[in-house]
């Protein structure tokens, strides 16, 4: 078997596989090995044997499929590689069912696409920024996100659309990036800097956040498997909210759900807000 060392980037992989596929080597015969990994394949250093007719062979795949590979490849899974090339091979020789859900290894790609693509809206979706004093230098915003999958570099424009000239920055476990105003600088792996940074900042407006999202739970609506789904509970530990989530789904098991308000609202002096006064009637045709 070939090990086919890159720098575990998209760009070195699609560089190297080029570069194997002209020399028509096959999908069984590689072994894909990061440089920052250590190889522990015995027989790793064995080279196939590589056919020197086929080594300025021509590489034509649809722009589309490379568009699909790049995105898969932030799929964070041992064999991440290892089903991107098999697929491109099978393109390559005309197979395109490998593109398609219904083929056993477009299914898994297909499943890797929606996989990533769920990450970056979660990234979106749940990423809680905190002001600091930026008279010092560095960031107006910090965050500390913990995504699945290498989504960052291409899912954190987002913000920068959304925030103009503030300067902000997001750290990982893995990876982190950081807008100046003007460009997005990505590092990988995360500065340690850059993790204390994010992690090591209080925010002056929590206590005013979470008096708020509080007040405003209605437990007569809670729907725990729907909650879960749409906010994965690997989320909790990183949002300010994420504390009240238990206590406020315990006090809507133990009673509080026969109320259309939140238990601080509902203990206020005035009428008490009953669920069945939430529902709507129905409109007069």
């Amino acid at each position: 078997m070939h090990a086919v060392h890159f720098d575990g980037s998209f760009a070195g992989w699609r560089d190297a596989a080029r570069a194997q596929l002209r020399r028509g080597m096959a999908p069984h015969q590689l072994s894909w090995v990061q440089d920052s990994q250590e190889n522990q394949d015995l027989f790793a250093a064995l080279e196939a044997p590589q056919p020197a007719a086929a080594a300025d062979r021509p590489v034509r795949v649809p722009r589309a499929l490379i568009e699909q590979l790049e995105c898969a490849a932030r799929f964070r899974c041992a064999q991440r590689w290892a089903l991107l090339y098999r697929i491109l091979w099978r393109v390559a020789n005309g197979d395109h069912a490998a593109m398609l859900a219904g083929d056993i290894d477009g299914s898994e790609l297909h499943t890797r696409l929606k996989a990533v693509r769920r990450e970056a809206h979660h990234l979106h979706a749940f990423l809680r920024f905190k002001p600091r004093d930026a008279s010092a230098g560095g960031p107006e915003l910090v965050a500390w996100h913990e995504p699945a999958h290498d989504i960052l570099a291409s899912a954190s424009g987002h913000f920068a659309d959304r925030l103009g000239r503030q300067t902000w920055l997001i750290a990982t476990p893995d990876d982190g990036v950081f807008w100046d105003g003007e460009k997005l600088h990505h590092a990988s792996p995360c500065p340690p800097d850059w993790q204390r940074l994010a992690q090591g900042t209080d925010d002056r407006n929590e206590a005013m956040w979470l008096a708020y999202y509080g007040s405003t739970f209605n437990p007569a609506r809670l729907n725990r498997s729907v909650l879960e789904t749409n906010m994965p509970v690997r989320f909790w530990r990183n949002l300010p909210e994420g504390p009240l989530i238990p206590r406020l789904m315990s006090q809507a098991r133990a009673g509080a759900q026969a109320d259309g308000q939140a238990q601080a609202v509902a203990n206020q002096p005035g009428k008490r807000i009953h669920a069945d006064a939430e529902k709507v009637l129905p409109v007069r045709q």
